[in-house]
């Protein structure tokens, strides 16, 4: 493949400058720190917190690599998936010159994050079953297309792409970077594309700890990519934006990998009992679903959505996007809560 990263990246990104914070210059544990300007004498806490964390958050990621089967540097830390997917786009997008190509209905922030960094932004939408619509994809480069965006398993309508279809993209895209979210895989039965980071270059992969480990109030996402590319993304990022408790956390969740799977058998089984009870009069269809919530079309989606707030039970109205018309995203929660929500819906009129 000849992909090449400098052609991608915008100009001046390549010969950029990073910040040097006081932890890159002296990366020990031990000794006398007059270094960084903190407060020496402490925190007004049982536990102290007046230090400046790892930068590079070393010690989770090379517990992280043993885990996701790859090297600690092909992976980078976010606050969410979000900054790496902000970050992404100002490394390689020029404002009012380059795009970007999402494929709707898809995860609302990669459109947000071209709007704020004034990308333009190309919309192929998939097919009526929710697969990649390749050959209108690729019709859709143009020579100021640096990134292409792939949910999967889709968000919000649950299923997983066809690899086939993603591997035709990496094969054809060689001119950017083809970011793929993985947010929800390790609730499908499918492998993750980690795999494949070597031999495809152009890769980016987005995970989460928000999902399946039950992390989401810590904001911490991953990315995975080829050393070149976390190389750049460590270039521009905030110099600590891995907090020292969020390290300390993860820390402290990241071996007990009993709970994760525990977890993700446990939401699946319930997933599978939440689409049996859902066999109701008003509910047209239930959209097959690789992740821990469903896609649901109903013959009155919006008096569903308001039947349920007004009982306190909040699921998410996607009726307004575009192929999900009718339908409600819905989580998949405890065997309590989904029979609160079935009972509910069953005394619907």
């Amino acid at each position: 493949m000849s992909f090449n990263l400098d052609k991608v990246l915008r100009p001046h990104i390549a010969g950029l400058a990073p910040y040097s914070s006081a932890r890159d210059e002296y990366t020990g544990k031990e000794g006398i720190f007059l270094d960084a300007n903190e407060n020496p004498l402490g925190s007004a806490t049982p536990e102290n917190w007046n230090r400046y964390p790892d930068p590079y958050q070393t010690d989770i990621k090379v517990k992280l690599a043993a885990i996701k089967g790859c090297r600690p540097s092909q992976i980078f830390l976010g606050n969410g998936s979000d900054e790496p997917i902000d970050l992404i786009i100002r490394a390689t997008c020029t404002p009012k010159e380059d795009n970007i190509i999402i494929l709707p209905p898809t995860y609302g922030m990669y459109e947000v994050s071209a709007s704020i960094n004034d990308v333009e932004i190309k919309k192929v939408p998939l097919t009526t079953d929710y697969q990649l619509d390749v050959d209108n994809i690729l019709k859709a480069v143009t020579p100021y297309t640096k990134l292409i965006f792939i949910c999967s398993p889709n968000n919000p309508t649950g299923n997983l792409i066809e690899k086939k279809s993603i591997l035709r993209i990496l094969e054809s895209f060689s001119q950017g970077i083809v970011i793929l979210d993985e947010a929800y895989n390790d609730f499908a039965e499918e492998p993750s594309f980690i795999a494949e980071l070597d031999q495809y270059p152009n890769l980016l992969i987005l995970q989460t700890f928000s999902k399946a480990w039950g992390l989401a109030a810590l904001r911490l996402g991953m990315a995975f990519a080829g050393e070149e590319i976390v190389k750049i993304l460590n270039k521009i990022k905030p110099p600590y934006n891995i907090n020292g408790l969020t390290q300390k956390l993860l820390i402290e969740n990241i071996d007990n990998l009993n709970f994760v799977k525990e977890s993700v058998t446990i939401l699946n089984d319930n997933r599978l009992k939440l689409v049996e009870a859902l066999e109701l009069p008003f509910v047209l269809k239930v959209y097959p679903s690789d992740a821990n919530f469903i896609l649901v079309k109903f013959t009155d989606s919006k008096a569903v959505f308001e039947y349920l707030i007004a009982h306190k039970t909040i699921v998410r109205d996607r009726s307004k996007v575009v192929l999900c018309d009718s339908s409600l995203r819905i989580s998949v929660g405890t065997q309590e809560e989904n029979k609160t929500l079935i009972s509910l819906l069953e005394q619907f009129s």
